[in-house]
């Protein structure tokens, strides 16, 4: 199953004015004033496209389904957020329901499904679940994760290390939830991986962006796409993931369990914007700490009204 993301009727789901709700270049709805500062932001963005095995994205936001307090909720936020990517835990979906009110049924139309593997204990757990993913879905994206350890779901190195060799061997196309390792993340690509997908922080802790030198590290040697996975808790975290290098990141737990959950999906919607376009700007040095640098110094025309001192 493979969908793009057409939120030209946001007002179904939402209860919007789409004359004040539409979604400019970038996949931000509901900006307001700054739409066109921000469409102006997407353009420049645009020119630097985010690609995943050959197919390209406009949103470089990826977002999950689960924690939700209701598919409604969800759906209202995965068209807030903007993105194109969208990943489900294969054993949340019920297949039996289709139609009939399954967490599928609210993913709105357009958006690519990444059908995860979240719960597998093991490489040989994780490919079966793949494999019926594939089976029903009709895709053969997986997002790749194998967690034994139920208290801090820390990805098992060795299984997923195995599990992607096997699901690249028979034709799957992974984006693997990995530790901020660099041996780790540079094995994974050599194995065939369409991604690498290091942790910020333990899954659905909110605490940010806690392995930050380990991911500048993988961002430097990667050859393929870095998407920041796990742990993200605020929209600036999401803004300093993406202006150290990461190509994109995914973020569930904190618009799912926020007080607003429409409103924080737009919040990262526009975070994960900035944040890329600081990385293109290019920033410029950091002083010491005990050094400054006036912004407007005390020279030509305003040192001469002083009689040159300063």
């Amino acid at each position: 199953m493979t969908q793009q993301v057409t939120p030209a009727r946001p007002q179904e789901a939402t209860g919007e004015d789409p004359a004040t709700s539409a979604r400019p270049v970038g996949g931000v709805g509901g900006v307001g004033a700054t739409g066109s500062a921000l469409a102006a932001a997407a353009a420049l963005v645009g020119e630097d496209p985010f690609r995943v095995a050959g197919t390209t994205y406009a949103s470089r936001l990826l977002v999950g389904t689960g924690k939700f307090a209701s598919h409604q909720v969800m759906r209202d936020a995965l068209i807030a957020s903007g993105a194109d990517i969208v990943t489900v835990a294969l054993r949340r979906v019920d297949l039996s329901r289709a139609g009939e009110g399954d967490v599928l049924d609210f993913v709105p139309a357009g958006m690519t499904l990444l059908p995860n593997t979240s719960g597998a204990l093991d490489a040989a757990e994780a490919l079966r679940l793949a494999r019926l993913g594939r089976a029903a879905t009709g895709t053969g994206l997986v997002k790749l994760e194998v967690t034994p350890d139920p208290r801090t779901l820390a990805p098992d190195p060795i299984e997923t290390l195995r599990a992607a060799e096997l699901m690249v061997a028979d034709g799957f196309t992974v984006l693997p939830y990995c530790s901020a390792d660099p041996v780790l993340a540079r094995r994974l690509e050599e194995a065939g991986c369409a991604t690498v997908m290091p942790l910020g922080s333990w899954i659905g802790s909110n605490r940010g962006l806690r392995t930050r030198d380990a991911i500048e590290a993988i961002v430097a040697t990667a050859g393929v796409p870095v998407v920041v996975d796990a742990g993200l808790g605020a929209p600036s975290d999401a803004a300093e993931a993406m202006e150290i290098g990461a190509d994109a990141v995914l973020v569930n737990t904190a618009i799912a369990i926020s007080a607003d959950p429409v409103a924080m999906a737009r919040a990262f919607a526009l975070a994960t914007l900035a944040g890329r376009l600081g990385r293109l700007a290019g920033r410029g040095r950091a002083g010491g700490a005990t050094e400054a640098s006036a912004s407007s110094p005390l020279t030509g025309f305003l040192g001469s009204t002083t009689g040159g001192a300063v």
